[in-house]
Formats: structure tokens, sequence, C-alpha cells
């Protein structure tokens, strides 16, 4: 198990960026949100979890281990792999999971592309109480909204939302929020997203 990797940002890609540790260079799939906090040519450490498949080994990595251990948790839902783990927390951060199952929220959790009303509500029963409380953790430290606007529409269009769509969504978060300048990525993200959700879901 590699739990965590250390090292230098060489590459920031749609899904995944690239540590170098050790004379070896990590590709780890992440989040937007995670994305948006590393820079290339800087230092890095990221909590890891090892996925293995019989024809493959992938590296998935976050800012906090709180949120590692979710993603962990995660998977053992009946069918949620690693994949669909990843998009629910790019959507909703470890607290939001927590509320949203004690609150039995399905429209929150089908706001993550890939989940309808039936596995949502599969994965609320099959989670239960085992996330825990939500401790509202101290929000990620923000960043300009104008840079923002580009890392959340690429994020969107990573996740599957078309690029007018998620531009649209975007700017509307934005053009809302009368403190936008303030605004740090994953907010904006996470705004985004629950426009796009309630649009689809009328």
């Amino acid at each position: 198990m590699i739990a965590s990797v250390t090292g230098q940002v060489e590459h920031v890609g749609l899904d995944a960026c690239v540590v170098v540790a050790g004379g070896l260079g990590y590709r780890v799939h992440t989040t937007p949100a995670t994305l948006a906090s590393v820079r290339t040519g800087t230092s890095a450490t990221l909590a890891t979890s090892l996925v293995v498949r019989e024809d493959s080994m992938t590296l998935f990595g976050f800012a906090q281990a709180e949120e590692r251990d979710v993603f962990e948790l995660l998977q053992t839902v009946s069918g949620v792999g690693p994949r669909l783990a990843l998009a629910m927390l790019a959507v909703h951060t470890p607290d939001d999971l927590r509320r949203a199952v004690a609150s039995e929220d399905v429209k929150a959790m089908t706001m993550v592309p890939g989940i309808g009303q039936k596995g949502a509500r599969r994965i609320i029963l099959e989670l239960g109480d085992r996330l825990g409380p939500a401790t509202d953790a101290s929000a990620p430290a923000a960043t300009p909204a104008g840079g923002a606007r580009t890392d959340v529409v690429t994020a969107l269009a990573g996740l599957g939302w078309p690029a007018k769509a998620a531009e649209s969504a975007v700017d509307a978060v934005l053009a809302a929020d009368d403190a936008a300048a303030g605004a740090d990525t994953a907010a904006v993200l996470r705004a985004a997203l629950q426009q796009l959700g309630g649009n689809r879901h009328g």
C-alpha cells in the first residue's frame, strides 16, 4: 500500500498529476479541487490509495487523508468503484457526503455524474452511519475567481459535462456571487455542479 507521495509536481492534467519522488514519477488521479491546489514545479504531499486490478494498478491521491479514507470507504458500497468514488468527492466534500447520507438527501447524491435516484438510495442505505458525523473542517485555501473559472470549466468537462453547459454554469455562479473575487475553486466547482444537477433534474 502506498499511503502517501511527497515530491515535486512534474505535470498537472485534467484528472491527474505526476509527482516525482525517489526518482520515480507517480501518476496520481485526483479531484479537481486537489488539482487546483498543486502547481507544476512545486512540492506537494498527497494522501494516496492504490487500487489493484488484474490488468492495472492505479494510484488515487487527495490533499487530505480524510478524503482518502472516505474514498476507500465509498468503494465498500456495492456498485461503487474507484472512478465513481472519485467523482463523488469531486462534487461533495466528505462533510457534504456525511450530511447527504444522514439526511437521506437523494437529490444531492444524484448531482454526481453516474448516480441516478436508485443508485443514490442504495448508497445512502449501505453507508448508513459509517461515514460518521459532519465535522465542518476548515475550508480549502481560496484562489482568485478569475483563475477558478478556467480550472472549474476544465474540471467539469473532465467529469463529462459539455463545454458550453459548463461555461454557462460557472459564469452564472460567479455572476451571482458578490464576493466572487475571494471564492475558492472547490466552492465554485460545487456550486456549478449543483446548478448543472438542478438543470438536469428539472
